[in-house]
């Protein structure tokens, strides 16, 4: 069963968009604490974790992105969502800071010889993680989505998308279009995933990406994984 890790390491102080809350891990418990219960010792080792729910890899909630009251939490979302069936989209030669078109979106599937069909997840490849990550940039220099391409996308009846960048649309009114193209549309998009590359040419795939149970949460880190069977 051939496993593709496409998630990032979450870690202390790791980047995140500034609006969201920072990444503190501490260690909590230290095997040089140890306790005994009936002439039996024992140590273990714990850590502290506090972060936003939109840290590392992760998924969008519907309420993150729709004010109306009643937009699913990450907790009321369907797990059938969160395994599904994939395809992932080759636009690595996009330049950084450029707008991925309708046009883009086309040449991509057509390239990748696969069909995007209803309830899928998309997942595009952009060789941003590559390029960027560690660096300044890594924050609002990613190619993005725009409302026309983003609705397209949304048009073929997909269930979310995936892209490697802290958001889909690029910083500034494309990226709250974009997300507003997914409340619009029914869908969700993750962010911060990683290892993309290694999906290109690959065909169809199954997702793995289950989000964690956080009640009335607006998103939640996951563990990405594309299963090639």
């Amino acid at each position: 069963m051939p496993l593709i890790d496409l998630s990032r390491e979450i870690y202390h102080k790791m980047p995140r968009i500034l609006t969201h809350p920072p990444i503190v891990i501490t260690t909590f418990g230290t095997h040089d604490e140890v306790r005994e219960a009936d002439g039996y010792k024992f140590s273990a080792a714990t850590m502290s974790i506090a972060m936003g729910d939109h840290s590392g890899t992760h998924v969008d909630a519907p309420r993150h992105f729709d004010a109306t009251p009643g937009a699913k939490g990450i907790d009321e979302m369907p797990l059938e969502n969160f395994f599904t069936e994939a395809v992932c989209l080759d636009l690595g030669h996009k330049p950084l800071k450029s707008d991925i078109s309708i046009d883009d979106l086309k040449k991509a599937i057509e390239v990748a010889k696969v069909e995007i069909k209803p309830k899928d997840t998309v997942l595009l490849h952009m060789d941003f993680f590559r390029r960027c990550y560690g660096t300044p940039g890594y924050l609002e220099d990613f190619p993005g989505l725009t409302k026309e391409s983003a609705t397209w996308l949304a048009k073929l009846g997909i269930g979310m998308f995936g892209v490697e960048a802290v958001s889909p649309g690029r910083v500034g009114r494309n990226n709250f279009e974009v997300h507003h193209v997914c409340r619009d549309h029914g869908i969700t998009h993750m962010e911060g995933l990683c290892n993309l590359d290694k999906l290109i040419g690959k065909g169809r795939f199954r997702f793995i990406g289950f989000p964690l149970k956080i009640k009335g949460g607006t998103g939640s880190p996951i563990r990405a994984v594309a299963w090639l069977e």
